[in-house]
């Protein structure tokens, strides 16, 4: 059975995905990566997400929003480590709304509800990127106090690099 939590909005409900959710799972991907301009980038299919979703060893998790019955929503999280605070944090891959539910709350629900797992699992920390053309969701994170990390760049390695970095000293 899958773990549903309700919120403050009895219109709202939160549940922790299970894999009859792919098909879902993959339009909720697609439709962020369209509206981050992105959807060239997207090649996971239902396949390699059963595997990392939930398969064997599991390497996220993801919350479904749903909205009078519909999905709303979701987010994507996996847990990380801060080796200075000696503690796992939590980290947040993506958080999607879909446009007809924005301004309903459903984000800043997310939101606080990975922070209750966030203390619920001992982390120290919850982090995130956001774009930063992304005026709505800086609005947001803004919104529940959250702090840019201006002095931090990411570096990514993807695709042939990655393959080329793994093998560079062997």
């Amino acid at each position: 059975m899958t773990d549903s939590f309700s919120t403050a909005d009895s219109r709202l409900r939160l549940r922790f995905a299970e894999a009859a959710d792919l098909g879902l799972i993959v339009q909720l991907i697609r439709e962020l990566a369209a509206y981050e301009r992105l959807a060239n980038q997207v090649v996971a299919g239902e396949q390699e997400l059963r595997d990392s979703l939930f398969g064997s060893r599991p390497s996220a998790q993801v919350l479904i929003a749903q909205y009078d019955g519909q999905p709303a929503g979701f987010a994507v999280f996996f847990h990380n480590f801060s080796t200075f605070l000696g503690k796992p944090g939590l980290y947040l891959e993506d958080l999607f709304v879909r446009p007809a539910y924005q301004g309903k709350g459903i984000g800043k629900t997310l939101l606080a509800f990975l922070a209750r797992i966030a203390e619920e699992r001992g982390c120290g920390r919850l982090e995130w990127s956001v774009l930063n053309w992304n005026e709505a969701a800086i609005r947001l994170y803004q919104s529940v106090d959250g702090k840019p990390l201006d002095e931090w760049t990411v570096y990514r390695v993807t695709g042939a690099e990655l393959k080329s970095l793994a093998r560079s000293v062997w």
